[in-house]
């Protein structure tokens, strides 16, 4: 007996999905016709091998779903229809996790699903941004124009990303070099030095026997680092995993000192105003838009923040009314620019204006934060250098005192 994975409509055009236990696919067909169900779709379940079980753990590169959703769009938009575009999508992609996953798609459009309710069965590729746009274009009947814009806004992130990673690298390399050269120092410059300072005897210089201290961690004890180490990574996760860890932590980025809090606001108004403007544009329901905003943000002080707005828009109040009392997130000229969109009817003109000026900033923030960042590193590196060769050489000063 194999087990087989079905789909299949009713009378009603219903479709319906399950799996079977049978001998072969025909015992299946006459079950199911048994049942009054037209067969639409079956497929026998193989048991997982280890490269589908490699498959759950690749991912799908933003700027491979940004192509394929333009691809989408650009055939769409020429008249081609829905079903023979995803069969051509298929063949185009290249990664397996996603071409499964437009494969599928393909599969319940055909059984008679609409595409955002197929889209919404792979949450982990497709997000709500993307799932809430590509309905409210197909309840419009304008889902080419929407598919455009979900691209456009699929690839404004992926920029904004990029920016953010690039800026990131430098730091990153910098301060894993620092962190090598410390472990270096202290496993096997300090331990010479050691011996030798035994031979001096006396009492050595603080600096001298805290420099010690952390050798013989590094090298005895190095499983407490390690252990130390992997606590505070846990406690820390734990904690901004929780409702108020991630506020904490999400208002302590937006106040975070050398222009990196400045940084952290400018990207996520610019990932906001993008969002909320390209739901608008598709035509998502107001609410239905600030919620997705608020959540797909990436900030919890700007999704409470579109929590209250929700509120005062349920009760009949204004959208930027609840945003002036969060002046950490959303600045004057954001509120001001959003209160005459609402007044004139031009919110999405204005959102947009906001998105362009807020991303055009954190690329000029990020150049600037970049040069504030190189002399700050090298003096990093060149203070724990200095650290290490003073306190080895102090005693050796002490000595040499002593001897005049």
């Amino acid at each position: 007996m194999a087990q087989f994975a079905f789909k299949a409509l009713d009378a009603a055009g219903v479709p319906t999905r399950g799996e079977i236990d049978a001998s072969d696919k025909k015992v299946v067909v006459s079950q199911l016709r048994s049942k009054g169900l037209i067969v639409v779709d079956i497929e026998e379940k193989k048991p997982a091998s280890a490269g589908d079980l490699l498959a759950n753990f690749k991912r799908v590169k933003a700027t491979e779903l940004t192509i394929a959703s333009r691809q989408l769009s650009v055939m769409i938009s020429s008249g081609m229809p829905l079903l023979r575009a995803l069969y051509v999508i298929e063949e185009q992609t290249e990664n397996d996790k996603l071409k499964e996953a437009f494969v599928a798609v393909r599969q319940d459009v055909e059984a008679g699903l609409a595409l955002s309710d197929a889209l919404a069965r792979h949450s982990d590729i497709f997000n709500e941004l993307y799932i809430a746009m590509v309905a409210a274009g197909e309840t419009g009947g304008i889902l080419e124009s929407t598919l455009v814009r979900v691209s456009d806004q699929l690839e404004a992130d992926d920029a904004l990303r990029r920016q953010v990673r690039a800026a990131m690298i430098y730091p990153s390399v910098i301060g894993g070099f620092a962190l090598v050269v410390l472990m270096a120092l202290v496993a096997f410059l300090v331990p010479v030095f050691e011996d030798i300072f035994k031979d001096f005897g006396g009492d050595l210089p603080p600096i001298t026997k805290l420099t010690v201290a952390m050798s013989h961690v590094v090298t005895g004890r190095w499983y407490v680092l390690i252990g130390a180490v992997v606590a505070v990574v846990y406690a820390f996760r734990r904690w901004k995993a929780s409702e108020r860890g991630r506020l904490q932590w999400d208002t302590l980025k937006l106040k975070a000192p050398m222009k990196i809090g400045g940084i952290v606001q400018k990207v996520c108004l610019a990932r906001f105003s993008r969002t909320f403007s390209s739901l608008i544009a598709a035509g998502v329901p107001m609410l239905v838009a600030i919620d997705i905003t608020g959540r797909t943000s990436g900030n919890r002080v700007i999704e409470n923040a579109m929590a209250s707005v929700s509120d005062s828009v349920t009760a009949g109040g204004t959208i930027t009314a609840p945003m002036r009392n969060v002046p950490t997130a959303f600045p004057v000229m954001v509120t001001q620019m959003m209160g005459v969109g609402e007044e004139t009817g031009a919110l999405e003109t204005m959102l947009s204006k906001i998105a362009d000026f807020y991303e055009d900033q954190v690329a000029a923030a990020i150049k600037g934060l970049t040069s504030i960042l190189e002399p700050v590193m090298i003096i990093v590196v060149g203070g724990i250098v200095g650290f290490i060769v003073i306190a080895m050489y102090l005693p050796m000063f002490k000595v040499y005192d002593q001897i005049k």
